[in-house]
């Protein structure tokens, strides 16, 4: 499998350069292109965007939403776009094990340690009404999972541990998010995992109720990333884009979901009933931006568990974290308040 994945980024690098890129095209650019999901845990991006955070910073950034199936790392370590943000996961390990041109800068999400949670556990209205009361009820019943390799399972596997059960104790069914309020209304699925808004539509329309929220407490659940060549050559936009982003981060972190400016901006970029926004559990940070990696070697000890690592040990992390850029975008940051 190693060697097919190599093969991959080689295929993949040399159909970005073919599409047009240039060798050495991120050279002094002044702008920065960010790859994004319309889901509430980006807001610190669209409000850094929208009030102006970003060019307060002196950096021009797009934000341009994801599509396709291409994964976020990989579209990244070939160039087609500079940066995004991705969760972590095995195929993110595996690639930097193999050597991927992506330069980790700093948390894009983690979990909270309250309740409710915006990644809950959830369980079918009709598995309840049918007697399913422990999460050890749900040996050998349908949990719904979004991939073999990402945070999702991982959230899942610790939902099981609650009630004693692995995942090899259910029947997986990989499926979106957004598939899992079908299946518990027509029975596919006694049990999932999701997030927000999700969760709380589900439990709105009385499809589904929030059965284990403690289960990730504090844990990583995205990061940001950058194409290593644009980094390398473009080090302050890097730091600019990060203090821009910080801002916006701790202004939400600190109360800033109750600013109705705030809700406009996010639903604009998430197609987010406003109603529900102001309803929902958010995911948070640190206010410097900082990853704990002791929850990022939790996860990777997981996969490896999982059979899903291509690799022996640890991933070489500190290669691709620069550590040193957020801490000078913290340092910008505090210089001007």
């Amino acid at each position: 499998m190693a060697t097919n994945r190599r093969n991959f980024m080689v295929a993949a690098l040399a159909a970005g350069l073919l599409s047009g890129l240039p060798q050495g095209a991120f050279a002094q650019a002044s702008k920065v292109e960010f790859l994004y999901s319309p889901f509430a845990d980006y807001a610190p991006f669209f409000i850094a965007k929208e009030q102006g955070f970003f060019d307060e910073f002196g950096v021009d950034v797009t934000l341009t939403p994801k599509s396709g199936t291409a994964e976020t790392i990989q579209l990244i370590a070939t160039g087609n776009v500079v940066s995004g943000a991705a969760t972590w996961g095995a195929g993110l390990f595996n690639s930097i094990h193999s050597g991927a041109t992506v330069a980790i800068v700093g948390t894009s999400s983690r979990m909270p340690n309250t309740v409710p949670s915006p990644s809950p556990f959830m369980l079918s209205q009709k598995a309840w009404d049918d007697g399913i009361r422990t999460v050890a009820d749900l040996k050998g019943k349908r949990v719904g999972i979004p991939g073999p390799g990402g945070f999702g399972l991982f959230s899942v596997a610790k939902a099981l541990e609650k009630g004693g059960l692995k995942v090899s104790d259910v029947e997986a069914v990989f499926l979106p998010p957004p598939a899992t309020a079908a299946a518990f209304a027509n029975g596919g699925l006694e049990a999932g995992w999701s997030v927000e808004p999700f969760a709380t539509q589900m439990v709105r329309e009385k499809l589904g109720i929030r059965f284990v929220e403690d289960h990730t407490f504090g844990t990583e659940l995205g990061f940001i990333a950058f194409n290593k060549e644009f980094l390398e050559a473009n080090e302050d936009a890097v730091v600019r884009f990060l203090a821009g982003y910080l801002k916006a981060a701790r202004k939400l972190d600190s109360g800033g979901w109750t600013d109705s400016d705030v809700i406009d901006i996010v639903a604009k970029y998430t197609g987010t009933d406003r109603d529900l926004l102001t309803d929902i559990p958010y995911t948070v940070r640190p206010e410097d931006g900082s990853i704990d990696m002791a929850s990022v070697r939790e996860q990777e000890q997981f996969f490896r568990e999982q059979g899903t690592l291509e690799y022996q040990g640890e991933a070489d992390i500190d290669s691709v974290y620069r550590v040193d850029l957020l801490k000078r975008a913290n340092e910008l940051l505090d210089s001007k308040k």
